[in-house]
């Protein structure tokens, strides 16, 4: 009997799509799925009889003869939840042999990928953690895939993952080896930060437009549609255009019915508390997180909201102005978020000695993920440049963006503050180009009451760097 060429373990419809992208693409795919209680047929069979019909497609009852259906070295790819895959590994290894890989595609946290790399080692396994972006449109027809972890397997499985990869506009695939350990989930995970941080940008952008301009979600439908025919142009900006428009059976728009809390599944809180041990700022996705979390507090929301009663008369703004500076204001404060997200992986990258090339990682990012955007472009082209670049702010073309567009992103911030319409990401935006722009901070107080009440000592600027000293105050 013929091999197939990688096995797939999780049938929920990204492990669906991603088997149906590798069969189009030519390779041979054995699924296996854990049992559901009570059903007549397998998870497995009902997918390769019903969409996996006619393609190669093995339906695998039990794990070990899945594991012989597969050609050496065998291949085996997890797209199951993070707090399963300590499970499946276990259970799939007795039928493995030594230098087989197994691949986790989930949104396993990093330092768990970095584990298992090296306990997969000892134990005579390659394990690759490849962070998987694009939703499930993605995983059928071509995701952002971020691998790391055990390079000896790269040259076995990139001809593999690199084809059911999105491409690029210059016929690159959007596939490349991102480093050792937990690098690729760790890459993952911040994409997914700074996706929070957009989608919360965007948000506040919509709620700026509907209360204090006024509009309508036709009319702010068509004002983002234009906007994605500009430099601003992204996935996200495309289907807010799309989000704003669509209406139900009844002719109402779906959004308007949508209740006002959003979930989150944890890759956006794991970047914040990274970025808190790596000592790192990272406001925005922090902000964009404490949002979600505010929205859950429904019920004391609409109890406060009538014990304050803040229902006021918002003024009037010229509208076409007022879009001009909304515009100015998101375009720049995505720079920020991208700043702050790339400038939290070099500090990754440094600490966990990973040597991440970042260019490449937003050339992976340009298509197939969800943060895919034509910024993208621009940021690969700056590390390309400079690989040794710090923070994007740094750019000449960004910092002449900013400097254009700061009179407009102060007149939106302040607006908001006297309209009282909440705008955390968007503040924090500003806040962190004030802070990173500022060469004398307040923070010299801080460290001075730091001394006083616990003898912290502190740095004088009349004295080199790396000099402490320590203040009697009390005498």
């Amino acid at each position: 009997m013929e091999k197939s060429n990688i096995g797939l373990i999780g049938l929920g419809i990204m492990g669906q799509n991603l088997a149906l992208n590798l069969a189009d693409k030519g390779w041979s795919v054995s699924v296996w799925n854990r049992p559901k209680s009570g059903a007549s047929e397998s998870v497995a069979d009902h997918f390769v009889r019903v969409r996996g019909k006619g393609k190669s497609i093995i339906a695998c009852e039990e794990l070990e003869d899945f594991a012989q259906t597969l050609q050496r070295p065998r291949i085996v790819m997890l797209m199951v939840t993070a707090e399963a895959v300590t499970e499946v590994i276990e259970k799939i290894i007795p039928y493995l042999d030594e230098d087989d890989i197994i691949i986790d595609g989930g949104n396993s946290n990093f330092e768990d990928t970095e584990r298992r790399v090296d306990e997969l080692y000892k134990r005579g396994f390659y394990f690759i953690g490849a962070g998987i972006s694009g939703g499930e449109e993605g995983a059928l027809h071509g995701a952002s895939i971020m691998p790391g972890g055990a390079v000896e397997a790269w040259p076995v499985v990139k001809p593999i993952l690199q084809s059911i990869a999105a491409i690029a506009e210059d016929g690159t695939p959007c596939c490349e080896w991102v480093g050792s350990g937990g690098a690729g989930h760790y890459v993952k995970m911040v994409h997914n930060g700074i996706e929070y941080a957009e989608m919360q940008l965007i948000a506040e952008v919509y709620s700026l437009m509907k209360q204090v301009g006024n509009m309508n979600n036709e009319e702010m439908g068509l004002i983002f549609a234009r906007w994605n025919e500009t430099d601003m142009r992204s996935y996200l900006i495309e289907i807010t255009s799309k989000i704003l428009r669509h209406r139900d059976v009844t002719g109402d728009y779906v959004l308007d019915k949508i209740l006002d809390v959003a979930n989150q599944k944890g890759t956006g809180r794991w970047s914040v508390q990274n970025a808190l041990n790596l000592n790192e700022p990272l406001d925005m996705v922090a902000e964009a997180v404490f949002a979600r979390d505010l929205s859950e507090k429904k019920k004391l929301r609409e109890t406060l909201s009538r014990t304050y009663n803040r229902d006021t008369n918002l003024a009037l703004y010229q509208r076409d102005e007022l879009l001009a500076q909304l515009f100015d204001t998101l375009s720049v404060s995505r720079i920020v978020s991208y700043a702050q997200g790339f400038s939290l992986m070099r500090k990754a990258s440094d600490t966990y000695q990973w040597n991440l090339n970042y260019a490449s990682v937003a050339l992976i990012w340009r298509e197939g993920c969800i943060l895919r955007s034509e910024l993208l472009n621009s940021i690969a082209k700056a590390f390309l440049s400079n690989s040794q670049l710090e923070n994007l702010l740094a750019v000449s073309s960004f910092s002449e963006k900013v400097k254009h567009t700061l009179p407009s992103w102060k007149k939106i911030i302040a607006m908001a503050v006297k309209e009282e319409i909440t705008i955390p990401a968007l503040s924090a935006a500003l806040n962190y180009f004030y802070g990173i722009t500022t060469a004398h901070l307040s923070a010299n107080l801080i460290q001075a009451q730091r001394d006083f009440f616990g003898a912290h000592t502190f740095e004088r600027i009349d004295e080199p760097r790396g000099s402490f000293f320590h203040e009697l105050w009390r005498s």
